[in-house]
């Protein structure tokens, strides 16, 4: 039901959000209430609520309709000068539309008559006792508005057109006129001031020219001969009013009696002194109609009101001190035309300097709503109590009243001494309470009651308390039979929570048949019995267990405390402490109240809770209190109430011999055996979670190492094939077989990569919670299952009114229902048996693990955090060892303290952050309380692991043995010890368990302990006990309350010494990476993609390689093979990684800075990847990409043999990554092969560029050093011996070796060329040496031939 109602109260929040209109066209109306120029006090309404519209369903909800507005002073001025009364209340019906819908305003008063009126002040002013129109003192016109800046004649007043006069110009007085000053009042309170003077050197005597005068100063008739008006008859005699700033006798002294300035300190040069005397008097005739008729007639007669100046206040009597008055006219108008508007101009003769001034000034009539006759109505005001008050006086309690206000009239209730939650069971009448106005109409809206709760003070003005208002049933027919049923109301002060106010209200039509009054207590009316809350006989078992933080008092520090309870007008106290430093707990702590309280939880009272603290000489002063508003949670079913005289309802002793039989298949669950038993009351009657004879659930299919839930868990049955499980598990002496606690920690979050070997094995696993321990289990009642802690306050400090919290309470409540007949003996007693009260000295560990999403410190956005733990005195500071710029540190730190449990019980935890030349910061705290832990029946102090281990990652750390829990477990829930059957069967309660059913077809391992234990400790979980577990608390800082600064992961152990020594204790600190060394062989390249043209036009690459660890900033490449034709290249370099990993995790550890002004290196934990690209070197541009390939030296491809076998298939891809066969180098140590290199198209696909014959080797430190190989082919070289790369001739850089590029690129590529143009020269030359010698040879020939 509690969820239902939370999941439509935020759908309501989320409507009401969406119905808010956050950009409003219109802006909102405001009322002001004006008295002269100043503004004194508004209300201010959102506009939508007064928009009229002609359909309802879009109408403002507040349009032209009744209700009540509570004005406010304006700004923090209020607050500040703790003005706490409502400046006024206004019943009020407001309509907002446009022009043309003015009659739809007109047609909505059906009740009462609408009248406008045109209005005018006279003014005057005095002098020599003359009252005439000039004079110094006439600021303002003869005829003026009511600001008296508007000149507003009466025969210069013109109708507007459409209307017209009705009657002639009239005396209409102001309202406030009509009223004395004890008007609405039934009693009332009369002070007069008996005034002395004297001649400076003389004694003192009555004052010759005002013996006596009221508060304002003027001269008024002596005390004996006061009148008292009629109806009114006098309470008491005159007293001396000594509640104020005066002496011994009353008297306060000035130097001048009309300049004022009193003081309570007599002077000699002090001429005045004065005296108040009171009397207060009530209301015993109702002549109010009377005497209101009689001042009608009076003030129509004048009606002026008196001032000493017009921009001061004005008042009703005429005063010595006054000068000027004034007086109100007015004349009605009536409507000839429907929907004329009212407005008219003022006309002016212009005779004054000021008529351009207001000759265009227009002025707004005044409307008025008249009745006949007003309604008078009784109210009948319920008040029963209130509770959770605030604390006005030091003492951290008040004496509070209540004064109820409701339309002129107003009562208070009587005043109760020294109480936060006053209980005043009153019946307030007001009666002959006038209302004008349509009944139904009231009936439907009914005006509002303000109630006001005060704190009476002997000396000084009473306190403002709060102040809360409600509505009454209004029951026009006497007959209604509708209750006023009691409810709480919210008291406020100054918009923040002050408690609350148990009350009804209901409103009579006052005619001759209303109901009874109530019946009286003294002078009071009291609740009737129809509407006071129905009590019934409880009993109320009360454990007041110690004290706990108490803070000083008058400087004192609380040693001696004793508590007082009240509830219901009845008190108990416990005895005293003797001294809270030894032991602050009570040795006899049980209490028990028989009272009546109501049987309704809604009317319960609350229970007041009082600390005194006992000091020397008879002192007792209250040094804190509690209140609490409500028992329901201590509510429980008693174990008997009625029919406990019967002999048959009593429980029957058990049958000590008991017949054990085999159980058979279908007796029940696994582990469970049928035991024949005597019946016993227990199993046919529900019994309360107090019984103590409570049984034991057997398991249900228990599994040895189980996971929980969301982590998968290993097999703990031997495989399918039939190979079978040693008895003993074999721990490999291997690096990756190596298990820690962290390993349990991993495989309980379901981080499974990191503990692989662990889940493998079947490990049991342990509960790791999102919150806090004490909230995980709704049923634990965040371990308040033995005692609560309820905070103590004080009341207001003198310089802050606000209550701290000075202490804590460690106890709790039993509430149950008695007999009526008081000859029915009492229930057994719930709260029994109780441990020691005691101190405890205890051993405390406390394992922190890590932090996560902590609030940044430091501009960087990351923080350097560390932790402070802090017990009684003892305190831990881990700032040396910070973690430099993570939110997600990981701590592993565990830390042990001793200390005596309850005198320190709270546990804090902070995280801080670093700073180098600064304080270190707060970033978050956690609190816990160890008592609460230590106490609670689910046993909170050292969780309970799954199995019982006598070595490795699960050993067993608590100082109990599991057989020794299961039978301090029996103990406690009243059973018999266990009893054991050899090693395999114990049989607890009713119930027999074998270790069989919980280890079935489980491995057995060496780390194991004996099987008794082990048995025990199964059933100890079959309970409802912590478990072994990692909690994660949340981080606040006061800085910024309620705001989550982190979390951090944790756990608690507490070891009481007097249960022995506790176990060793868990090693979580943080994993420490290994230092490697990863050996890369580059031997050869194959089949590399030729990127570059030489300008002969050959194909060719001039190929190196480059390879790093992702991450590292260590970057190592290989010489160059200048000019590969083919796509070879040959190395032979050796690359040499050293890095950092943690085999566990199977992630490497890089620690490096930031930036170059970063203080401390960030550590990060990265996969281990080798990355190898191919390039292309060029001397004058930047080289050329060819291709990559990258290895997860965990998860990587088997290299091949034979270049010829490599491929792209080879790699896994992401379409397909599980069907490669991925091996680990750090399981195989050393590879060698050939591995593809590819580049990705444009779109997006490989494209193999290349193939890489590489060995790669991992090593440990110091292997390394055993097995020496330096970078290259630098020494020392070995493992392996490198020798210098056999390249073939071609490879070389062309300028560096002239000949050889002839060689071979000129003349391998050319040669013929040249031999071509070699022969084409001769032949050439031959031609040349033909056609030159020819002429000569042809001319020898001719001429020899001749």
């Amino acid at each position: 039901m509690s969820e239902a109602v939370q999941e439509v109260e935020g759908y309501l929040a989320a409507l009401r959000n969406m119905s808010h209109e956050p950009q409003n066209s219109m802006p909102d109306v405001v009322i002001w209430m004006i008295s002269g120029e100043d503004r004194i006090a508004y209300c201010r309404i959102p506009a939508n609520e007064l928009l009229y519209s002609s359909n309802p369903e879009y109408a403002g909800k507040n349009c032209g309709k009744l209700q009540t507005l509570l004005l406010k002073y304006p700004g923090f001025k209020a607050k500040k000068d703790n003005k706490y009364e409502i400046p006024a209340m206004l019943r009020i019906k407001l309509w907002l539309g446009l022009e043309k819908d003015e009659m739809e305003w007109h047609r909505m008063q059906t009740e009462g008559e609408l009248a406008v009126f045109a209005e005018t002040y006279e003014n005057q002013a005095t002098i020599l006792g003359n009252w005439v129109t000039r004079g110094p003192t006439m600021t303002r016109p003869k005829w003026s508005d009511n600001t008296g800046k508007m000149k507003l004649p009466k025969d210069k007043f013109a109708p507007p057109p459409g209307w017209k006069w009705l009657g002639d110009w009239y005396v209409s007085p102001e309202l406030s006129l009509l009223f004395e000053k004890d008007s609405g009042h039934k009693t009332f309170l009369e002070d007069v001031f008996e005034c002395h003077s004297r001649i400076p050197g003389m004694a003192w005597g009555p004052s010759s020219s005002r013996p006596y005068t009221d508060i304002k100063g003027d001269e008024s008739v002596a005390k004996d001969q006061f009148p008292l008006p009629e109806g009114w008859k006098w309470d008491d005699t005159w007293e001396v009013d000594l509640n104020r700033a005066c002496d011994e006798d009353g008297w306060e002294y000035a130097v001048e009696a009309t300049l004022g300035g009193y003081g309570a300190v007599e002077k000699t040069y002090h001429l005045c002194r004065r005296k108040r005397w009171v009397r207060s008097r009530t209301m015993v005739m109702d002549v109010k109609q009377q005497k209101k008729k009689e001042k009608q007639k009076e003030a129509a007669a004048e009606g002026w009101e008196y001032a000493p100046l017009f921009n001061m206040q004005f008042h009703a009597k005429e005063r010595k001190m006054d000068l000027v008055r004034r007086r109100r006219w007015h004349r009605k108008m009536v409507a000839e035309v429907p929907g004329a508007s009212c407005f008219f101009n003022v006309q002016t003769d212009g005779k004054d300097d000021d008529d351009d001034k207001y000759a265009a000034a227009m002025t707004a009539p005044r409307m008025f709503l008249t009745f006949k006759k007003p309604n008078k109505y009784q109210l009948r005001a319920y008040v029963y109590q209130a509770r959770d008050l605030m604390a006005a006086d030091k003492s951290g309690l008040s004496d509070p009243y209540a004064r109820v206000c409701f339309h002129t009239q107003s009562q208070v209730t009587e005043k109760l001494k020294k109480t936060l939650c006053p209980t005043w069971d009153q019946t307030l009448l007001f009666d002959e309470v006038e209302i004008h106005g349509d009944p139904n109409d009231l009936q439907r809206q009914p005006p509002k009651i303000v109630i006001e709760i005060f704190d009476h003070d002997q000396f000084g003005e009473n306190e403002f308390l709060g102040r809360v208002s409600a509505e009454p049933i209004v029951k026009l027919d006497p007959s209604d039979p509708r209750v006023p049923a009691l409810q709480w109301y919210e008291i406020k002060r100054w918009n923040s929570y002050a408690g609350e106010l148990l009350a009804s209200f209901e409103l009579y039509a006052d005619t001759q048949d209303l109901p009874f009054y109530p019946p009286k207590r003294g002078e009071l009316y009291i609740v009737p019995s129809g509407i006071r809350p129905v009590m019934q006989r409880t009993a109320i078992e009360v454990l007041s267990w110690g004290m706990r933080n108490m803070k000083k008092y008058q400087l004192a520090s609380v040693t001696s405390p004793c508590v007082e309870f009240e509830i219901g007008g009845h008190m108990l106290k416990t005895k005293v402490i003797k001294d809270t430093k030894k032991s602050p707990n009570y040795d006899e702590p049980l209490l028990f109240f028989d009272v009546l309280l109501p049987k309704e939880e809604l009317y319960m009272p609350p229970m007041n809770i009082k600390v005194r603290d006992h000091r020397q000489f008879g002192r007792k002063p209250a040094v804190g209190h509690c209140v609490l508003k409500s028992l329901e949670e201590f509510r429980v079913n008693p174990l008997a109430i009625e029919g406990a005289t019967d002999d048959s309802q009593k429980p029957q002793p058990p049958t000590t011999e008991v017949q054990i039989e085999p159980a058979a298949a279908d007796a029940g669950p696994p582990g469970e055996h049928v035991i024949d038993m005597p019946a016993t009351d227990g199993a046919t009657k529900k019994e309360d979670e107090e019984s103590v004879n409570l049984l034991i659930d057997a398991p249900q299919e228990p599994v040895l190492g189980s996971a929980p839930e969301g982590t998968p868990a290993a097999p703990a049955v031997p495989p399918a094939d039939g190979t079978p499980v040693p008895a003993v598990a074999q721990v490999e002496d291997t690096l990756m077989t190596e298990m820690d606690w962290w390993s349990k920690y991993y495989a309980s979050t379901g981080d499974l990569e990191k503990c692989k070997q662990y889940v493998e094995k079947g490990y049991e696993t342990i509960q790791v919670y999102d919150k806090e321990l004490e909230n995980v289990n709704p049923d634990h009642n965040g371990f308040n299952d033995f005692c609560s802690s309820f905070e103590l306050n004080r009341g207001k400090d003198s310089d802050d009114e606000e209550s701290d919290v000075v202490g804590e309470l460690k106890g709790t409540f039993r509430v149950y229902p008695l007999p009526g007949d008081p000859n029915i003996p009492l229930p057994d007693k719930v709260l029994v048996n109780l441990p020691p009260s005691t101190p405890e000295p205890c051993i405390i560990r406390v394992y922190v693990i890590k932090a996560m999403d902590l609030q940044p410190g430091d501009p960087s956005g990351l923080a350097d955090p560390f932790l402070s733990i802090r017990l009684g005195k003892a305190k831990i500071d881990t700032d040396d060892n910070y973690v430099p710029n993570s939110i997600n540190p990981v701590f592993g730190n565990m830390f042990e303290l001793e200390e005596t449990l309850p005198l320190y019980k709270d546990l804090t935890i902070k995280v801080k952050d670093y700073d180098l030349f600064t304080s270190n910061d707060t970033i978050g705290e956690t609190v816990i309380d160890l008592e609460n832990r230590l106490l609670t029946k689910h046993r909170a102090t050292c969780g309970l692991a799954q199995t019982y281990c006598t070595s490795g990652p699960n050993q067993w750390r608590d100082c109990q043995t599991p057989k020794e829990i299961l039978e301090q477990q029996c103990l406690r829930k009243g059973l018999e010890p266990p009893t054991y059957y050899g090693n395999n069967g114990v049989k607890v309660g009713t119930r027999v368990f074998n270790l069989g059913d919980f280890e079935k077809n489980a491995v057995l391992r060496s780390d194991l302990g004996p099987p008794e234990e082990r048995l025990a400790l199964h059933v100890v979980n079959t309970m409802d006990l912590v478990p072994e577990h990692i909690e994660t608390r949340p981080l606040y800082n006061t800085l910024q309350p309620g705001i989550e600064q982190g979390r951090i992961q944790l756990w608690v152990d507490i070891f009481p010494k007097s249960l022995g020594p506790p176990g060793l204790p868990v090693d979580i600190s943080p994993r420490q990476p290994k230092k490697f060394v990863l050996r890369c062989i580059i031997w050869n390249t194959v089949d590399v993609v030729l990127d570059e043209e030489s300008f002969t036009g050959e194909q060719m690459s001039d190929i190196y390689v480059k390879g790093w660890l992702s991450g590292i900033d260590d970057k190592q490449r290989t010489d160059i093979h200048y000019r590969s034709l083919d796509g070879d290249g040959n190395f032979n370099w050796r690359m040499v990684f050293p890095f950092e990993y943690m085999p566990a995790e199977q992630k490497m550890v890089v620690r490096k800075k930031e930036h170059f002004f970063s203080l401390d290196k960030t550590e990060e934990r990265l996969p281990a990847k080798l990355v190898i690209q191919i390039w292309d070197n060029d001397k004058f541009s930047a080289d050329d990409f060819l291709g990559v390939l990258e290895l997860d030296l965990n998860n990587m491809p088997k290299p091949v043999k034979r270049s010829g076998s490599c491929k792209l298939s080879q790699l896994p891809t992401m379409d397909n990554p599980g069907g490669i066969k991925l091996v680990s180098l750090f399981e195989q140590k050393r590879f060698k092969g050939f591995w593809p290199c590819y580049n990705e198209t444009p779109e997006g696909k490989r494209e193999l560029t290349g193939k890489v014959e590489m060995e790669l080797e991992v090593v440990t430190e110091e292997e390394a050093e055993l097995r020496p190989a330096a970078k290259a082919q630098d020494e020392p070289n070995m493992n392996p011996h490198l020798d210098p790369p056999k390249r073939p001739e071609t490879s070389f850089l062309w300028f560096m070796s002239p000949w050889k590029t002839f060689k071979f690129i000129i003349w391998r590529r050319y040669k013929w060329y040249f031999f071509g143009l070699l022969l084409f020269i001769l032949i050439v030359l031959l031609v040349v040496l033909f056609l030159y010698s020819f002429p000569g040879a042809s001319m020898d020939k001719i001429f020899s031939s001749i």
